[in-house]
């Protein structure tokens, strides 16, 4: 948990972010990535998507993970112009969200190289994929397959968590049949802060576990409620600080802010978690 001197500290930190230019808060050392997932600004992104990942790259953003491949394209656009289109921007596109299967994982790594990203995530399991442990093996299996293909294609295949991975089934933990049953070098874990502790389990555990498996993470706070909201990140329960500082042992190479739910200007809560980061 955040300490109170920490927190304070921190908190000093982003408060003198926020007084800095917009160039300057764009002024990242290169290859120093501070990224965002779109799924967190989905309704805006409906509304006026170019003026939208206009105002994110203008608040400091650097790079992004998309959760709007289709048909194709990502957000309408084919992978080759959605390339230009973000660099022209400053933003790197490195990590893509996408509805992952054996009988369309040739197309996707095509255009998820196309696109000059890095990473291709499998973002969740449907329910009828995984009611026993059996079913968390058979996609362990899976997960090889692809992560191999991937692999030689010169890609990254990750897993993304919810909650769900973290329920015991017959004395075991599903989220660790999946690690424990796939290759380090064909399936590489996206952590998400949120759900993992939401689930009753603690990222340092796992790193300690599991050292190097989570080259991804979802940056995601949580409100100290009875609710367990999503909020700003900073402004939560989760220690951030810690979580950071453990990177070598997690293996993390980059995370993506995430929020689900706001409960202010989404654009004023997305400059109070970036300053934040910034700090980190």
């Amino acid at each position: 948990m955040t300490t109170r001197r920490n927190f304070i500290k921190t908190l000093s930190a982003a408060t003198a972010l926020t007084m800095l230019s917009p160039t300057e808060l764009i002024a990242m050392p290169k290859n120093k990535y501070i990224g965002i997932q779109l799924y967190t600004i989905r309704e805006k992104l409906k509304e006026d998507f170019d003026g939208t990942i206009k105002k994110i790259a203008k608040i400091g953003f650097n790079s992004i993970e998309t959760a709007g491949y289709s048909e194709g394209k990502f957000y309408g656009y084919s992978p080759k112009d959605f390339l230009n289109y973000t660099k022209d921007l400053g933003l790197k596109a490195l990590s893509s969200h996408a509805d992952v299967q054996w009988n369309n994982i040739d197309q996707m790594i095509d255009h998820t190289l196309e696109a000059g990203m890095e990473y291709l995530v499998k973002p969740w399991l449907n329910s009828d994929q995984r009611k026993s442990i059996d079913d968390y093996k058979k996609r362990a299996e899976e997960f090889n397959k692809i992560g191999e293909k991937c692999k030689k294609s010169g890609l990254r295949f990750a897993y993304h968590n919810h909650a769900f991975e973290f329920e015991n089934i017959n004395g075991q933990i599903p989220y660790d049949v999946l690690l424990n049953n796939t290759e380090a070098d064909l399936l590489t874990m996206q952590l998400d802060t949120y759900w993992m502790i939401y689930g009753g389990y603690q990222p340092l555990d796992y790193f300690n576990k599991y050292p190097g498996r989570f080259e991804l993470l979802h940056i995601k706070d949580m409100d100290d409620t009875d609710k367990r909201e999503s909020t700003e990140i900073g402004m939560g329960i989760i220690d951030f600080p810690e979580i950071f500082a453990a990177n070598k042992k997690s293996g993390m190479k980059y995370f993506f802010l995430e929020q689900e739910a706001f409960k202010m200007d989404v654009f004023k809560s997305l400059e109070i978690s970036y300053a934040y980061l910034r700090a980190l």
